[in-house]
């Protein structure tokens, strides 16, 4: 009873989770299609009215950084990142699931070290306001703090599930 209690609550986790990564990655592409609609009126502005915006390459750095942070963490969540596998793919199936709960212990880390300092540096420089833009010059670092922690929640679920022999991994794209 116990077992299918607990395997009950991870399948709201993994569908929580789920949903999160589906939010994330339709923030990226949003900020995607932004970012060509920013650049898109830069380049108008410039070379046909010949009136650039001020306001266009902090909007642009801004929604770069959200893209890539939110697409990253996505990526760590479906398992489509970086990394060495001719090791653990060479090992039996209880290390090649130790390695790989291990790497996901390390992206964690660098999730929470990316997401703390990230959140350190918002809060620095909240008061001083970027020029051409109302807003403070730290925004940029904001969309880093929450891909950190987005990072470091997937990278965290994945270890719990590597380590959990009895709890079967939440997508296809995630194999032992």
């Amino acid at each position: 009873m116990l077992h299918t209690a607990t395997h009950i609550e991870t399948d709201r986790i993994g569908r929580a989770l789920e949903r999160l990564s589906s939010w994330s990655i339709a923030g990226a592409a949003l900020a995607l299609v932004g970012l060509v609609v920013v650049q898109g009126w830069q380049v108008f502005a410039r070379y046909v009215i010949n009136d650039s915006p001020s306001w266009t390459e902090p909007a642009t750095l801004l929604l770069l950084s959200t893209a890539m942070s939110l697409g990253a963490a996505t990526g760590v969540r479906e398992h489509r990142h970086f990394g060495f596998f001719l090791l653990s793919e060479a090992l039996g199936p209880r290390a090649h699931r130790v390695l790989q709960a291990m790497a996901a212990l390390v992206i964690a880390s660098i999730g929470a070290v990316l997401a703390g300092w990230s959140a350190v540096l918002f809060a620095d420089g909240r008061d001083v306001v970027l020029a051409g833009v109302p807003l403070p010059q730290s925004i940029h670092y904001l969309p880093l703090c929450v891909g950190g922690a987005l990072m470091t929640l997937f990278a965290l679920e994945r270890a719990w599930r590597l380590l959990r022999p009895s709890v079967a991994l939440a997508h296809p794209g995630a194999e032992i």
